[in-house]
């Protein structure tokens, strides 16, 4: 008996170590995507422009811009002055994350430096060009919970820590950087600098709120087994039943609640067009969904 025990234990601790083996190669794929796309947008549409920047980075190019000083070389020593000041207080993934990438954005900035990228003309699309760049590259950082240093480092042990306000201190920051900037590079190129910023933040926003963006379907049917049926096997999603009383007949029932990918929501539509035509269906924007099956609380 304790045999059998043991074994149904290691098999459990196996299954578990496999599905947390497949979820960070799945992140370090992504990551890997994401600092390659990122630094495409600093070293091909940022630094050739002396456009003013934000957070670590703002400070790694204006030295380049003021002492030709390396911006991968700058950037990876901030990174280790950081994270010998924050590392008691960040969690083991994000912390261990954070190093692996810090040391692989240095390295492609290295070697993304070697490249001409070609040089346009019109000044604005290239900040836009380098916003909406960037903007993907830290968004799909931050989907998967973690980021490649820099000014997160700051934020997330001063939120731990102290409790801060972070996003009011990362504006200051910024600000500070921008107005460092103006002496350096002018008034010009720190507005382009400040529009690339601008869409870099929206970019982000835009690919998280893509991902994490969801229906919740409400429904009320007459044969409630069955619907509830079709979105377990048909669409592959769970759902919760809801004990409710009908306003005008008071009689008793269940409403059936369920989040849903939108593509989903119209087979539903149509299997209940078919099927259950009486029946009601509320649909409304589910814009985070946190939990089993969707965004994974270790990402919070």
């Amino acid at each position: 008996m304790e045999h059998m025990i043991e074994e149904i234990k290691w098999k459990h601790l196996y299954r578990k170590a496999q599905l947390l083996f497949f979820s960070e190669w799945k992140t370090l794929l992504i990551s890997m995507a994401a600092i390659v796309i990122y630094a495409v947008g600093v070293v091909g549409f940022t630094i050739p422009y002396k456009f003013a920047d934000q957070g670590v980075m703002g400070i790694a190019v204006l030295l380049k811009y003021t002492l030709g000083l390396n911006p991968a070389y700058v950037l990876l020593v901030l990174n280790i002055i950081l994270l010998a000041w924050g590392a008691r207080t960040l969690s083991k993934r994000f912390l261990i994350w954070t190093v692996i990438n810090a040391f692989v954005l240095s390295a492609v900035l290295d070697i993304l430096q070697t490249i001409n990228f070609p040089i346009m003309d019109d000044i604005f699309l290239v900040a836009v060009a380098g916003g909406v760049i960037k903007g993907l590259g830290i968004g799909l950082l931050y989907r998967e919970g973690i980021s490649a240093g820099g000014l997160d480092i700051a934020i997330s042990v001063l939120k731990k820590r102290y409790g801060m306000e972070v996003g009011r201190l990362s504006f200051y920051f910024n600000m500070v950087i921008l107005a460092v900037s103006f002496s350096i590079i002018g008034l010009e190129k720190v507005m382009y600098g400040f529009i690339s910023c601008y869409i870099c933040g929206m970019t982000m926003d835009s690919v998280l709120a893509s991902f994490d963006k969801r229906r919740l379907v409400f429904i009320v049917a007459s044969n409630t087994d069955a619907v509830v049926e079709f979105i377990n096997k048909r669409l592959g999603r769970g759902c919760t039943l809801l004990s409710s009383e009908g306003g005008y007949k008071r009689r008793d029932g269940f409403t059936i609640m369920c989040l849903l990918m939108p593509r989903q929501v119209v087979e539903l539509k149509r299997f209940l067009a078919e099927h259950f035509p009486s029946s009601f269906m509320v649909v409304t924007e589910a814009n985070e969904v946190v939990g089993k099956g969707f965004k994974r609380w270790r990402n919070i």
